[in-house]
C-alpha cells in the first residue's frame, strides 16, 4: 500500500528533522516519492508526525488472566494509543520463563495483534526467586529483555548471576525495584494522605534501596539496567549518577507518576492503586524535571488492567494497577508538551527511538529505508477522558473525565494503517 502523508509536521529523533513537509510510504517502509500512483492520501495539516511509539512496560495478561486482557485487545488499546511495538511483562499464569512460553507469546502475537509484541521473558522460574531460568535459550527464541516485573529479585546472589547472563546474551535486564520486606501491606505512599484515609503507606526508601542495588549490580556485572517505573526523585538522583559514571542504565516513568500525586488520591477509588503509587510532589517535580533534562530516558504505560469487581475492592485489598496505553499520549502532551517540561522532539524521543535503542530493534526513525512505523498525532484536538471509548478490556485509571489535549488520528504499522480515528 502506497500512502502519501502531506503537511505533517514530520519529527524525526534520528534525523534531529523537524519540518512541515510530506512522508511516503511505500510497500511497508519509508521511501522517497517517484510518481509512483497513491492508495491513500492522508492530510497532516497542523499534526505531528512521529515515528511510532514502543511501550517498553505493558502487562496483557495472556495466559491466564484472560479476563483482564489479551494479547489482542491489549495491542489494539496500544495501537489506539500510537504504539506501533509493546513489551509485555512475565507476570502470566504461566509466567513467561522459558524458551517455550517465549515462542507461544509470538506465536500468539502473530495470529492476534497487528503490531510488534517483544517479549519479555522472566528471571526465575515461576518468578518464585529462587531458580534462574535458560536466559540464553529465551533470548534465542526472540526475547528482547528479562525481568520479574512485579516485584524484585530478593536474592542479590542469585540476582547478580541472572544480570551477568543478561550481559553474555545482550539482553537488558528490566527492574522492578522494590524491597518486599519494607513494603508490608502499604497500598498507597506513605504520608498525610495515608495517615488521613488510615491505610498503611509505602515509603520512598522501598524503590530506593533497590534502585542502588541494581545499579551496584549493573556495575559489577556490566548489564544494560533498564530501571521501571521510577516514582521517587532519589531515583531521578541515582540514574542521573550512574549515567554521570558511563554505567549502562536508562530509566522510565509512567504519565500517571509525573502528573498524579497521592495528594489527588480520592477516598474508597482504588483506581488510584498502583505499584509504585502515587508519591509527593517534590517527586512529581524531579520526574518532570529529569525528562526534562534527559535523565530519564523513557516514557512508558505500565499498562496494568484488572476486572471491574477487583477495583471496586477497597485500597487495602484491591489489586495494584492502572491502565495506560489509551491516555499515554494526551496526557504526555497535556503535562509535559503544553507545560513546556518536553519538546515535541523530546517526546518522540522518549515514546520512540530511545525505547527502541534500549531493546535493540530497527525501529523508531522516519529514515527512508526504514520500516514505516508512524503514528499522527493532533496536538490541540481536545477531549475528555472516558473509560467507555477504551478498547481494552480494563477501565481502571483515575482519568476518568479528565480534560486533556492530544489525540492520536493514525497508527501505521509497516506501512499498514491498524488505527484511524473516528
Amino acid at each position: 500500500m502506497n500512502i502519501r502523508i502531506k503537511n505533517g509536521r514530520v519529527i524525526d529523533p534520528a534525523t534531529k528533522i523537524d519540518n512541515v513537509q510530506d512522508l511516503f510510504v511505500k510497500d511497508g517502509m519509508i521511501a522517497v516519492y517517484q510518481g509512483e500512483d497513491i492508495d491513500q492520501t492522508i492530510d497532516a495539516s497542523g499534526c505531528f508526525v512521529m515515528p511510532g511509539f514502543i511501550d517498553l512496560h505493558v502487562h496483557l495478561r495472556e495466559p491466564g488472566f484472560e479476563y483482564k486482557e489479551t494479547i489482542k485487545t491489549g495491542t489494539l488499546a496500544a495501537a489506539k494509543g500510537g504504539f506501533t511495538g509493546v513489551c509485555p511483562m512475565p507476570n502470566t499464569k504461566p509466567a513467561t520463563d522459558s524458551k517455550e512460553m517465549i515462542e507461544f507469546i509470538n506465536k500468539k502475537a502473530k495470529e492476534d495483534s497487528k503490531i510488534h509484541v517483544y517479549p519479555v521473558g522472566a528471571i526465575t522460574l515461576g518468578q518464585d526467586g529462587t531458580t534462574l531460568t535458560d536466559i540464553k535459550a529465551m533470548k534465542e527464541a526472540g526475547a528482547v529483555a528479562i525481568s520479574e516485573d512485579g516485584k524484585s529479585v530478593m536474592d542479590a546472589e542469585l540476582y547478580k548471576e541472572a544480570m551477568k547472563l543478561a550481559a553474555e546474551n545482550d539482553l537488558v535486564v528490566m527492574a522492578h525495584c522494590e524491597d518486599k520486606a519494607m513494603v508490608g501491606n502499604g497500598c498507597i505512599n506513605e504520608g498525610a494522605k495515608s495517615k488521613e484515609l488510615g491505610v498503611p503507606g509505602i515509603t520512598n526508601e522501598v524503590e530506593d534501596i533497590i534502585v542502588e542495588r541494581d545499579i551496584n549490580l549493573a556495575r559489577e556485572t556490566g548489564a544494560k539496567l533498564h530501571l521501571c517505573h521510577c516514582s521517587t526523585k532519589d531515583s531521578v538522583r541515582l540514574t542521573k549518577k550512574a549515567k554521570e559514571e558511563g554505567l549502562p542504565v536508562t530509566a522510565e516513568v509512567c504519565p500517571h507518576h509525573f502528573m498524579m500525586t497521592d495528594e489527588d488520591i480520592v477516598d474508597g477509588d482504588s483506581n488510584y492503586k498502583m505499584n509504585p503509587p502515587l508519591r509527593s510532589k517534590e517527586d512529581v517535580l524531579a520526574l518532570k524535571e529529569g525528562l526534562r533534562d534527559n535523565i530519564m530516558d523513557v516514557i512508558s504505560t505500565d499498562h496494568a488492567p484488572h476486572g471491574e469487581e477487583e477495583k471496586k475492592k477497597p485500597l487495602t485489598q484491591a489489586p495494584f494497577g492502572i491502565v495506560g496505553s489509551e491516555t499515554a499520549v494526551a496526557l504526555t502532551i497535556t503535562h509535559l508538551v503544553h507545560e513546556g517540561y518536553l519538546t515535541p522532539m523530546q517526546m518522540a524521543e522518549k515514546m520512540s527511538y530511545n525505547p527502541a535503542k534500549i531493546i535493540g530493534v530497527d525501529r523508531g526513525t522516519l529514515q527512508v529505508g526504514k520500516a514505516a512505523d508512524i503514528v499522527i498525532i493532533d496536538p490541540e484536538k481536545e477531549y475528555v477522558i472516558d473509560p467507555e471509548t477504551f478498547v481494552s478490556k480494563g477501565k481502571n485509571m483515575p482519568f476518568s473525565g479528565m480534560k486533556v489535549k492530544g489525540q492520536v488520528m493514525y497508527t501505521i504499522c509497516s506501512g499498514e494503517i491498524v488505527y484511524q480515528y473516528q
